[in-house]
């Protein structure tokens, strides 16, 4: 038995993929391009591992596909594989359509094809898990009711717009097919291995770095938190035992604002971490220009998945939090390797006002 990860040297694919060997030795084939934000360091812990095997791809490459799967024969694929960052959608949208869109389009097809030639009770025991976005539901009123699984799509970044895309391609290969997959729609993450550019590791980066802090606006947009081990075991959950053609959200109870995220951050660093003059992090916090049509509020209701599966995040954010900032505290190899030339000149092009 084997299954295929797309994406699965990027932040939350790779997390999946280390918590996926160390639970079980079920073998993993790893299909990532190795984008800015893949990066194979991420998996140097499974480096000879014969359960591993890496494959440098891209998932709208419909010819390489169909050699992985049937090479392989995978009895399930776990798709990852997606530009996931709004700023950088919003200034270069191109890349977000032909990998969220395009990319998603080319696997569905290269799957539908693979599994409508498989035996009878391996077609049956067959499934792909699609990895979604809160995002796509557009924006919440401060009082309004958290994103169930019924509520519309809309979208309003490029990059929620291309999730959105992907999200219906998959439900209607299922319902126009009867590809058996599974959709999860996550709310944002945070734990190790988390690209540089995201608003918590950016933050511990920049602190340590002694940087601006940059804030967009306010500060007061709100997310709900998600620690990205407990969404692998999550997605491991519904890959288990969800219902085919079933969307689950995916949240960690957990709403908070930027700002407030920025100042525990500090608080911890403070902590664990203090500043050689002795003073708090917080005073290196910079309110930059708010982003464009930026969403004031995102949350996930995530009693289904809870209903259904049993499932709920084991960490609160707390414990969660304080785990991170220690990871990065603790490997400052990997943040040295992942800051290349690119990501400088993209950061200072993104707060440069």
């Amino acid at each position: 038995m084997t299954i295929l990860v797309t994406g699965g040297a990027g932040f939350i694919g790779a997390n999946f993929v280390l918590d996926w060997l160390a639970d079980g030795d079920e073998p993993v084939v790893n299909l990532d391009k190795l984008t800015y934000a893949g990066n194979l360091h991420n998996l140097d812990s499974l480096a000879g591992d014969a359960r591993h095997v890496f494959v440098q791809g891209d998932i709208g490459d419909r010819g390489l596909l169909d050699a992985l799967l049937a090479e392989h024969q995978p009895r399930a694929v776990l798709n990852f594989a997606a530009e996931s960052h709004v700023d950088r959608s919003i200034h270069g949208p191109e890349d977000f359509i032909q990998t969220n869109v395009v990319g998603t389009f080319r696997l569905l097809e290269a799957v539908r094809q693979y599994w409508g030639a498989l035996a009878a009770a391996d077609k049956a025991a067959f499934r792909l898990l699609h990895v979604s976005t809160d995002e796509v539901y557009g924006t919440l009123a401060p009082d309004a009711p958290a994103f169930s699984e019924s509520h519309g799509y809309e979208p309003n970044s490029p990059y929620s717009a291309s999730k959105a895309a992907s999200d219906h391609l998959v439900r209607a290969w299922h319902h126009t097919y009867g590809l058996p997959v599974l959709t999860t729609n996550c709310s944002n993450n945070y734990g190790p291995y988390h690209f540089p550019e995201k608003l918590i590791p950016l933050v511990i980066v920049n602190a340590l770095a002694g940087k601006p802090l940059p804030i967009y606006g306010d500060g007061r947009q709100i997310r709900d938190w998600l620690y990205v081990r407990d969404h692998c075991s999550a997605i491991r959950r519904v890959l288990q035992a969800g219902q085919v053609g079933q969307t689950y959200n995916v949240g960690g109870w957990n709403e908070q604002a930027n700002i407030d995220i920025v100042r525990l951050i500090c608080r911890l660093l403070d902590e664990l971490r203090p500043r050689a003059d002795g003073q708090s992090y917080a005073l290196q916090i910079t309110h930059v220009q708010d982003r464009p049509g930026h969403d004031r509020r995102y949350a996930i209701d995530a009693r289904k998945i809870e209903r259904e599966l049993g499932w709920r995040p084991a960490e609160t954010f707390e414990t969660g939090i304080r785990k991170t900032v220690q990871w990065y505290l603790e490997h400052p190899e990997w943040v040295a390797n992942v800051q290349s030339g690119a990501y400088r000149d993209w950061i200072a092009q993104q707060y440069a006002d």
